[in-house]
């Protein structure tokens, strides 16, 4: 987390406390979501937290951009410690888009047949937080969006499958229930077939005694 002497103007000190809000709110999040055994609430809960990914992931960026806004205003070491910065809030996002991507796993195991999960939930963030290190900042900036970009194109993908889903239940009830209300009316059809049947045997049976 930034120490004391971080030097940043009013701008560049709200986007950092935003990122850094976001981020508890993520830890937050994530413990929360450890309690939860219920998929459908899992699945609600993994949402959310995706959102305020997405949010975090548009502070960084804004971030960034107030660094290299004030770099020519501002001496070397005091960029190096805001881009120093900047990576550890980076590698930190990583590491909940990595967790985030392990829980989709598992519920993805779980539902196989709904979701298509896609390749932008392959749980390949270990790597990509292992190898954070040896990456720029650009470099590392770039990472994270896509990563975030990818997830965002699977959630899409999810929610797609999920209401055509929901769509082939709703067509299959509303043609069930047709069905069953056509069944209905032919055993009211066959009850009246069955009453003129005995009516008419009836009177056979009474003409026959005349």
């Amino acid at each position: 987390m930034a120490g004391p002497a971080l030097q940043m103007n009013p701008q560049m000190e709200q986007i950092h406390g935003e990122i850094r809000d976001t981020i508890r709110a993520l830890a937050n999040g994530f413990q929360k979501l450890d309690k939860i055994k219920d998929s459908n609430r899992q699945s609600k809960q993994l949402e959310e937290l995706t959102g305020k990914m997405r949010e975090c992931k548009r502070l960084i960026k804004e971030f960034d951009l107030e660094i290299k806004e004030e770099e020519s205003r501002n001496p070397p070491g005091v960029t190096k410690q805001l881009n120093d910065e900047k990576q550890s809030m980076i590698k930190e996002l990583n590491s909940y888009v990595a967790l985030r991507k392990t829980y989709m796993s598992t519920l993805g195991g779980k539902r196989v047949e709904l979701f298509d999960m896609g390749n932008g939930y392959e749980p390949q963030a270990d790597e990509n937080v292992r190898l954070a290190s040896e990456m720029s900042n650009q470099e590392l900036v770039d990472a994270g969006m896509k990563t975030m970009d990818e997830t965002d194109q699977a959630i899409e993908r999810s929610k797609q499958v999920v209401h055509q889903t929901i769509e082939v239940g709703t067509q299959t009830a509303a043609t069930l229930k047709g069905q069953t209300e056509q069944m209905a009316r032919l055993v009211d059809e066959l009850d009246k077939i069955q009453f003129s049947i005995k009516r008419a045997s009836k009177l056979v049976k009474e003409i026959g005694r005349q």
